[in-house]
């Protein structure tokens, strides 16, 4: 991946996030009106979780809870692994692939959330890059 961009260049600046301790309902509401598979949970502006279709599914769903009686605290995934928008995308995408997630939220140097970037962002740049390594073999031929 081009070394120039940083994550701050691609990551997705509007974040649907909810408030510690909200309804799991609410979330997933949110993620049916924005069409998005995931939520921040954040305590103030500070990420604290983040809750995906995923977790509701194998936290609750299946687990026959009664997700009627559940809060977002109850199913989010935590630690929460972030990143800082200066880093690298090539940074970006190892640390999805080893912490085996499809998002990193990005946080500035007050360790506000300012945004999120997805392994979806990440692809949208593959024929860029295509396109970057093509020329560079070209041009050292």
């Amino acid at each position: 991946m081009s070394s120039e961009l940083r994550v701050g260049d691609v990551m997705t600046k509007t974040v649907i996030m909810l408030n510690k301790g909200s309804p799991l309902s609410e979330a997933a509401k949110l993620m049916k009106r924005y069409d998005v598979g995931s939520i921040l949970i954040v305590n103030g502006r500070n990420a604290i979780g983040i809750i995906t279709e995923r977790d509701i599914v194998h936290n609750a769903i299946a687990m026959d809870k009664d997700i009627s009686k559940m809060n977002v605290d109850d199913v989010m995934s935590k630690p929460l692994r972030v990143i800082n928008p200066t880093a690298s995308l090539e940074d970006a995408a190892n640390a999805m692939k080893t912490n085996k997630i499809k998002r990193l939220p990005v946080i500035n140097n007050q360790k506000e959330l300012i945004g999120i970037l997805s392994e979806g962002d990440l692809a949208r740049l593959l024929p860029s890059v295509i396109d970057l390594i093509e020329e560079r073999n070209i041009a050292q031929r």
